[in-house]
């Protein structure tokens, strides 16, 4: 007989009910309650609500707040769990909607390893091809793009690219991924990364609001709408992609109206790029977590992601939440050791309290977690993680990289932290558990794709 797991049953029947097409039409508060009348207790005196974007919430016994935490691995607390009735309210973003249920949430895979497919590289690249002869002078480059591309780029290239890193899960390319070379021509200054690995910092929605709130500010909406609907170009491009997917599907939904003349965007952005930024904001399907939104919400989020992925350590009898601490005092003690005081609020009590004790204390036992130097083979100088947490196959190393590099990059937008030019500690060790390994061939093509420049 299977044993007991409240978890999975709490989950299963939250599914069950919210999937069910009368669930949106029903009143908040029977929803509401719907939700409180499934809470869970588990051994440790741990209060859990499975609720909105279909995840798990635990409760402050300090101060009634709920955090989005992803739940215990531990069979014996997951079978300890039992349904409580308690007295406290649900909060509003706790309750589903319906939606937030059934959204893709794509890959949290990064982009080394599994290369970006063939077909969509070709997309892209007849993209910009398109905007070869472009005039600056049609087409200015403002902003933070402006340092990254030569002066003779005009702004579609840089919507093209903006766009592509805007989209992304988590930025991190491998040095010769095909993506990204075909930008080389036109970059003022190689990107940031290792000998491996282009760390890349996304860009922000504010960015890409830019370049159209510029041409309409000068005089030139038409021209606005040509960036915006290349930014949509793209994104439909590349949404075949999960690592792509959740996010261009979003940007689409913010700037329809724009592509369909039904919006007023041109006329906020004569009120500034800020008015149009929370306008396309107004439009972002609610299941999409974004750091523009919510920082705070956005890095609760990549945590969950982390947890997740780090799953198959559970079967050799560690604690994924435990471990993903573990490595989240990893990076930062090794590039901001003080901005955990930004993060702290946003962790259940239990991620709070392991991240403070593995930072403070030299000697913690988690920390042999830690990313460790000379551990690979031909190169001294690269750290990898210990044995016991190497990703079991090709995919969940891609996820673990992905995730930790999403995570890094979210408490940095939390803590307003400049993302490192060679990544995180615990995303850089994943990566010589995928460089050994052939890039994915080209179709019809026997071997990888032809070598290309890293840059």
């Amino acid at each position: 007989m299977r044993q007991w797991d409240g978890f999975d049953a709490i989950e299963g029947d939250v599914r069950t009910m919210v999937t069910d097409p009368r669930w949106p039409a029903l009143p908040f508060p029977a929803r509401a309650q719907a939700i409180a009348l499934r809470t869970l207790a588990t051994p440790d005196d741990g209060l859990w609500r499975f609720g909105s974007h279909a995840r798990w919430y635990r409760q402050d016994p300090v101060d009634g707040r709920w955090h989005l935490s992803h739940p215990p691995a531990d069979p014996l607390m997951r079978a300890g769990a039992r349904v409580v009735q308690v007295a406290s309210a649900v909060p509003p973003q706790l309750v589903p909607s319906g939606p937030d249920f059934t959204a893709d949430r794509g890959s949290v895979q990064g982009f080394v390893g599994p290369d970006v497919p063939f077909e969509i590289t070709e997309r892209v690249r007849d993209l910009l091809a398109a905007q070869r002869g472009r005039r600056p002078e049609d087409f200015p480059l403002h902003g933070p793009f402006a340092g990254l591309f030569a002066a003779e780029v005009a702004s579609p290239v840089a919507a093209v690219w903006g766009t592509l890193m805007w989209c992304a899960y988590a930025p991190a390319f491998d040095g010769n991924e095909v993506l990204l070379s075909m930008f080389g021509e036109f970059l003022a200054r190689p990107l940031p990364g290792d000998e491996w690995v282009r760390w890349l910092p996304p860009a922000s929605l504010g960015d890409l609001v830019a370049l159209y709130g510029e041409r309409v500010r000068a005089g030139h909406p038409e021209a606005g709408r040509r960036l915006v609907a290349l930014m949509a170009a793209t994104a439909e491009a590349v949404r075949t992609d999960p690592r792509f997917r959740p996010r261009a599907s979003a940007l689409l939904a913010m700037v329809s109206p724009v592509l369909h003349r039904t919006g007023q965007d041109a006329a906020a952005a004569h009120h500034g790029d800020d008015a149009v930024r929370h306008m396309w904001l107004s439009r972002c399907p609610s299941h999409v977590a974004l750091s523009e939104s919510s920082p705070g919400d956005h890095f609760q989020h990549a945590v969950y992601d982390l947890v997740r992925t780090l799953g198959f350590i559970a079967r050799k009898g560690a604690d994924p939440r435990a471990v993903a601490a573990s490595l989240l005092a990893a990076d930062l003690s090794a590039h901001a050791p003080r901005a955990a005081d930004r993060l702290y609020p946003w962790l259940d009590p239990e991620l709070r309290h392991i991240l403070h004790v593995v930072l403070t204390d030299p000697a913690h036992p988690l920390r042999g977690c830690w990313p460790r130097a000379g551990g690979v083979p031909d190169f001294p100088s690269a750290s990898a993680l210990p044995s016991a947490l190497h990703p079991p196959d090709r995919a969940s190393a891609a996820a673990l990289l992905g995730s930790a590099y999403a995570t890094g990059l979210a408490w940095c937008r939390l803590s307003g932290t400049e993302v490192p030019e060679r990544g995180f500690a615990t995303a850089a060790a994943v990566v010589h558990r995928l460089t050994h390994e052939r890039d994915d061939p080209l179709p019809g093509v026997s071997g990888p794709y032809p070598h290309l420049r890293h840059f």
